[in-house]
């Protein structure tokens, strides 16, 4: 273990847990069931590379990190402004789509922020990256 490979993990716990964090404040106001089905899917498998993330936190005694506070506060202002102006599944996707792109980018940042972490904890930011350029792709058509 080395300290790239906690800090890689705890950015990928912490982006996770926002993603989440979004998807669940969006859902309740979705109408498309596919849609619905859409973010539930990802949902669950967030909350899988979560509990991947979590589990190798403790393993490596670490408590992992919480989302900026700022971030989630000002995330949360932003999708209810945006949900209460437009229609909600293109509000949805819209701002979901967003999210995936800032953890597109974010991870990568860290990715290559933090090269001497261990290559499991490499191969699941890979992993998340992966599912939010799904997700992204999957959320064109609400656009």
């Amino acid at each position: 273990m080395n300290d790239d490979t906690i800090k890689l993990l705890r950015e990928c716990n912490a982006g996770i847990k926002m993603g989440i964090s979004a998807i669940n404040d969006v859902l309740e106001n979705i109408e498309d069931n596919k849609l619905r089905d859409i973010l539930k899917a990802s949902r669950e498998k967030h909350e899988r590379m979560g509990d991947e993330t979590h589990s190798l936190l403790t393993e490596y005694h670490d408590d992992g990190k919480e989302p900026a506070a700022m971030a989630t506060i000002m995330s949360k202002v932003k999708t209810n402004m945006k949900m209460m102006k437009e229609k909600a599944d293109k509000a949805a996707a819209d701002l979901i789509t967003d999210g995936c792109n800032m953890g597109i980018k974010s991870l990568y940042k860290y990715f290559n922020q933090y090269p001497a972490a261990e290559e499991k904890v490499k191969k699941l930011a890979g992993k998340i990256i992966d599912e939010e350029e799904k997700l992204r792709g999957e959320l064109r058509a609400y656009l």
